[in-house]
């Protein structure tokens, strides 16, 4: 049984257990450390990247910066993160992008952030609704897919599937603070590992819930 009609009633629950409006745990000062520290976030845990981006952003906090850097002064900041030789490539690129096609500004659209090296449409939208206050999308994390195929939104796996879906049935107000409502509910109940429904706010309207609970007070 599709969960589609819970849609709005979820997402109320989901705010009063967390927060009206949610944004990213990964810190920043401009939108350019925002969009360097979301691509080193791929595979890697929030504060593990925050640790990691305030040595960064200490010694090299702008765009700019990045132009005359060698892959080896990156290196030595994110290493311990995964991956850190193809995203120390992105990021160098992206900063050259920046500075020569858009006069150093990271661009506030979805359809041109997506040019830039390493930068799909997850990154693209977390920049977009954390930094601009822009709904162009939805950031879908893995978080996401667990938590949309227990709700039984969308049983795929396919992220630019779960998207799409997402955008046809959120209301677009909320297109950027689902992604952080079911990253904390991921975080807190609703684990890949393990669920803990006897804890979780919708455990009354989830189909995957381990409880028998039925017209539970909204």
């Amino acid at each position: 049984m599709a969960n589609e009609d819970n849609v709005e009633l979820i997402i109320k629950r989901l705010k009063k257990r967390y927060k009206d409006e949610m944004h990213t745990f990964l810190e920043y000062k401009n939108a350019w450390q925002l969009l360097v520290a979301t691509i080193l976030s791929a595979q890697a845990k929030d504060a593990h990247v925050n640790k990691i981006t305030k040595k960064l952003f200490e010694k090299y906090p702008n765009v700019e910066d990045y132009i005359k850097l060698k892959e080896e002064d990156l290196y030595k900041y994110i290493k311990s993160v995964g991956l850190y030789r193809s995203k120390t490539k992105n990021i160098l690129r992206s900063a050259k992008q920046i500075v020569n096609d858009y006069n150093g500004e990271v661009p506030n659209s979805l359809n041109e952030l997506i040019k830039l090296n390493g930068v799909g449409r997850k990154t693209a939208n977390v920049v977009l609704a954390n930094y601009f206050g822009k709904n162009e999308g939805i950031a879908i994390d893995t978080h996401c897919i667990t938590v949309s195929r227990r709700l039984f939104l969308f049983k795929a796996r396919d992220p630019k599937k779960l998207e799409i879906k997402l955008m046809r049935i959120v209301p677009r107000k909320e297109w950027g603070n689902i992604t952080h409502l079911f990253i904390a509910l991921g975080r807190d109940t609703c684990t890949a590992r393990k669920k803990y429904c006897e804890h979780c706010v919708l455990n009354d309207i989830c189909p995957s819930s381990t409880l028998k609970i039925k017209n539970k007070s909204i």
